[in-house]
């Protein structure tokens, strides 16, 4: 039977799952999430962990157990306090950035990127009501337009930060941008690890091998069912995914195939529905889940914007891509009920392990966070 989420005002005030907006002291009431009936496997469950979050994007935890968030549309940096203990606080930790999509946390500092530079906010821990004003650590980052300027950041093991910067168009031709770049801690040695990716917005290290894997949005225009998303590995520094002249390895694009051939790009380990817009991936390493999915991939699927009626919408939802070493097995549903026979009631953004292994998942068109657990059925 699907999980309904417990969602109405009233059940959160009796469950003590609401958020306090610190900086303007009011409640946020819960988004009318109680027509989703969602559907998951046998023996998981889903609530509404945080409400009161508009645009809720990029997480992050803090090492004293505080989540933040970033957003695209509202300027603002979140921080949430209390998150697990049944009665979190929201507390709004920056106003009037420039879409500040993507958040990190490293040895106690948060890192904010916006589309030309990235902030660090140092020593958060304790001082989300008043974090001051943050350091600049690159204040120059590629740049070239509006559309696709959202960053996703994280730190990987090598304790660099990695920053995807997407290409400014449809299909476009700027090798400078349409990569992902690594940086130092402080700002300097900044590098491009990886090209020929069109917009990424969401990555992760696999926990053996500490490769990272990330998901990439395909082009638009090229019909209801192509290209395909794409879930992607980088052995190496310095490979190429294709973009601009190929598209998930084997479609090249009409318009610019002259600027390289398919068979010189990296494929990706899995072609992901078309037009799903895959954002958040992460490798699940709890162990709150049952063994079978330990180090697989889970994946926040946005959805479509721009198929036809006929066609249908694509997406909304959290996928698990299956592995075996470094090959893609399956590609199966986890969580749906964002879609209501092509009505969205939801969009998943980023996903997040918290300390007991349950798994969070952002939903910026309702403001708010789910927690998937697991019960034994």
């Amino acid at each position: 039977m699907p999980n309904r989420t417990f969602s109405n005002l009233s059940r959160l005030l009796r469950q003590g799952l609401f958020g306090l907006l610190v900086s303007v002291g009011t409640i946020h009431a819960a988004p009318d999430v109680e027509d989703i009936d969602f559907r998951l496997p046998d023996g998981f469950k889903v609530e509404v962990l945080v409400e009161g979050v508009p645009n809720a994007r990029s997480m992050a935890l803090g090492d004293d157990g505080t989540l933040y968030i970033g957003t695209r549309r509202m300027g603002s940096v979140y921080a949430v306090r209390n998150v697990f203990s049944g009665r979190p606080e929201v507390v709004t930790l920056a106003e009037n950035l420039s879409v500040p999509n993507g958040v990190a946390v490293h040895e106690g500092d948060l890192y904010v990127a916006e589309p030309k530079r990235i902030l660090r906010y140092p020593g958060i821990n304790g001082r989300i009501d008043s974090p001051g004003e943050p350091e600049i650590i690159d204040g120059d980052l590629p740049y070239k337009g509006k559309l696709h300027s959202w960053r996703y950041i994280g730190f990987g093991p090598d304790d660099r930060l990695y920053v995807s910067i997407g290409a400014p168009g449809n299909a476009v031709n700027e090798p400078e941008l349409a990569l992902i770049l690594r940086i130092a801690a402080d700002g300097s040695s900044r590098e491009v690890f990886a090209r020929g990716i069109r917009n990424s917005v969401g990555f992760d290290w696999h926990p053996e091998s500490g490769e990272l894997w990330f998901t990439d949005n395909g082009r638009d225009m090229l019909g209801d069912d192509l290209p395909p998303g794409e879930l992607n590995r980088v052995p190496d520094a310095g490979l190429d995914f294709g973009y601009p002249y190929c598209h998930a390895g084997f479609i090249p694009d009409p318009d610019l195939s002259d600027l390289g051939k398919c068979e010189d790009s990296v494929a990706p380990v899995q072609a992901l529905g078309p037009h799903v817009a895959p954002l958040g991936m992460i490798f699940y390493t709890g162990k709150m889940f049952p063994a079978g999915y330990r180090n697989q991939v889970f994946i926040a699927e946005h959805g479509s914007w721009n198929r036809s009626k006929a066609a249908g919408k694509t997406g909304y939802r959290v996928t698990v891509v299956r592995l075996d070493g470094n090959n893609a097995v399956s590609y199966e549903p986890f969580m749906e009920g964002f879609l209501d026979q092509n009505r969205v009631l939801g969009r998943p953004v980023d996903l997040l392990i918290a300390p007991d292994g349950a798994l969070l998942v952002s939903d910026d068109q309702r403001g708010v966070i789910y927690r998937i657990f697991y019960a034994r059925p």
